[in-house]
């Protein structure tokens, strides 16, 4: 792929309606729906799909620039519309959808919040949620659009994309992960995403022949560029399927990339061990992985036992140790800041535990040593992107020594929307900082964890991910339903470590007891680090933000009402 076939547009849109043209029969898009039936979607079809919503936007009102939030199903609908919106040149947002999970009622009232914090002009959502937000939007500025009440295209009547959108302007923005509707909106010009297009496609040798599979939820950064406007820019077929329907039967990702000759799938760590868990090998029957010629571990800090155990469990179906790869990225930088290099595995860098907790130096160890921990490195960065590390006073520190990651580059944001106070927190200088610590090891970058959910005990670093990791491994806790965070221990003067874990069945208490005690010898053998309580709790008692990660805050929160009053185990 050239940069030339991208540098001669100014929006995103504009890839896809000459293709819409040009080759009206192109293989976009193919949805495997929940009910098992299959929609293949050319290019001509989905130009009609969108040209739909941004005809029904416009006899609304909605013009260019205008903020549209979209409340619905990871969906061909999802798709359309939002491709539509940048039609008009409006600015689509998705909205995580509402799940069983979630209160109706709260669930409404967030999307009252983000809409009038935003100052959204449309929502556009189903026939059966219209009536309950025309009451709650009463007080601002907003218009709904029913899906229902979108007509078919007239393709010719099609209004041309405004003079007025250019690559500087706006084309979407990506909220941030979390538990409110108050969340931070991520503005992202037209230039700073065909920027990412050009680099990353590059960064991972992008080809005509590739076919992306995906499940990953479209409100996330990585659904929504990886595995939604990378490849319809690029041209490269896409087949999608439901996160909910993947997350109950990991199966079916397997089976779409034989069926559809996959190459390229992006994952989410916890993904990796889900599907070693889940997929039986029964399962596995008739399927041929040879095709799969990269997976991109991305979204969490890379865990080397997840990898190693997803080769050894799809080796025999033809999956290659050489098609791992890592990436780490961020919706500030739209997507990719680093890639792993294609064809060979990413690096793992086994270091001194103690020494990078209390010196924060990434010190090389044997890996059969006492005390070595293994972090998998993230790759270098893509084109046009820079990293660097900084010291909590901002001073720049050299490679192998942990600090705060800091990026600058052609793919950032344009801003935090309407939040100017929040967009000059989180510059320095012109670089972005990510609020991720890490470090630089021969020019790739190594992450350790997020700055606001580190620990410090006794002058050590702990990370809660690396204590949750081990709680995966340990029979009878729920993979995946683990947390760890620190909690204010007045008497020590420092910080206690607490973990609460749920069970994979309705334990009773004796043997909840018993996996404390299984728990905290795991923990200390590993990192030396001792747990201050441990809370066994039934299924369904964590909470977890809209991505589905663990909300930690939130979790310590329910920690300190439910249990701060009971002794410490």
């Amino acid at each position: 792929m050239s940069n030339a076939t991208y540098q001669m547009y100014q929006t995103l849109i504009h890839p896809f309606i000459e293709r819409a043209a040009s080759d009206p029969k192109h293989n976009s898009l193919v949805l495997l729906n929940e009910d098992g039936s299959t929609e293949h979607v050319d290019a001509a079809t989905f130009h009609a799909d969108a040209a739909a919503y941004a005809q029904a936007l416009q006899a609304i009102g909605i013009e260019p620039q205008d903020l549209v939030i979209l409340v619905l199903q990871h969906s061909r609908t999802l798709l359309s519309a939002f491709w539509g919106a940048m039609y008009l040149g409006a600015i689509p947002s998705i909205f995580p959808f509402l799940t069983e999970k979630l209160d109706p009622g709260l669930y409404m009232e967030r999307v009252h919040a983000l809409v009038k914090h935003s100052g959204a002009k449309a929502v556009i959502t189903y026939p059966e949620f219209k009536a309950d937000l025309s009451g709650l939007l009463a007080d601002v500025d907003c218009r709904l659009l029913s899906i229902d009440e979108v007509p078919p295209a007239v393709v010719d009547a099609l209004p041309a994309p405004s003079a007025e959108i250019t690559g500087e302007s706006i084309a979407f923005l990506q909220h941030s992960s979390g538990t409110t509707g108050l969340q931070k909106g991520v503005a992202l010009s037209h230039q700073a995403v065909l920027n990412q297009v050009i680099a990353y496609s590059r960064a991972i040798d992008l080809r005509p022949d590739d076919v992306i599979v995906s499940w990953l939820p479209l409100y996330h950064d990585m659904g929504l560029i990886a595995g939604f406007v990378m490849p319809l820019v690029a041209g490269i077929p896409l087949v999608l399927m439901s996160p909910f329907q993947w997350v109950r039967d990991p199966k079916i990702l397997f089976r779409a990339m034989h069926d559809h000759q996959g190459t390229l799938c992006w994952l989410p760590n916890f993904a990796y061990n889900h599907s070693t868990r889940a997929v039986r090998l029964q399962d596995m029957e008739g399927i041929d992985l040879s095709s799969w010629r990269m997976v991109i571990n991305c979204s969490e800090p890379v865990r080397h036992d997840s990898q190693l155990k997803f080769v050894e469990h799809f080796a025999p179906f033809g999956f290659r140790r050489e098609a791992l790869a890592s990436c780490y990225a961020m919706a500030e930088n739209t997507f990719a800041v680093t890639q792993s290099t294609v064809g060979q595995p990413p690096r793992t860098d086994w270091i001194n535990i103690s020494l990078f907790q209390i010196e924060h130096r990434a010190e090389p160890a044997d890996p059969e040593s006492p005390g070595a921990m293994a972090v998998v490195s993230c790759g270098s960065p893509i084109d046009g992107t820079e990293i660097g590390i900084i010291a909590p006073d901002g001073t720049r520190l050299p490679e192998r020594h942990e600090g705060e990651v800091i990026l600058r580059g052609s793919s950032m944001l344009s801003g935090y929307y309407r939040r100017p106070d929040v967009t000059a927190e989180a510059m320095l200088d012109g670089w972005y900082k990510t609020g991720d610590m890490g470090y630089i090891a021969d020019g790739e970058l190594y992450i350790s964890g997020r700055k606001k959910d580190l620990i410090i005990v006794g002058g050590k670093n702990v990370y809660p991910q690396d204590l949750e990791a081990i709680a995966n491994t340990v029979a009878g806790i729920h993979p995946g339903r683990a947390v760890a965070f620190g909690v204010d221990d007045e008497r020590m003067g420092s910080e206690a470590i607490v973990m609460v874990c749920e069970t994979e069945n309705a334990a009773t208490p004796e043997a909840k007891m018993a996996l404390v005690r299984e728990l905290r010898k795991h923990i200390t053998q590993q990192t030396e680090v001792t747990l201050s309580d441990v809370r066994m709790v039934d299924k369904r008692w964590l909470i977890k933000t809209s991505s589905g990660k663990i909300a930690r805050a939130d979790n310590r929160e329910k920690y300190l009402r439910e249990f701060k009053s009971g002794s410490i185990r």
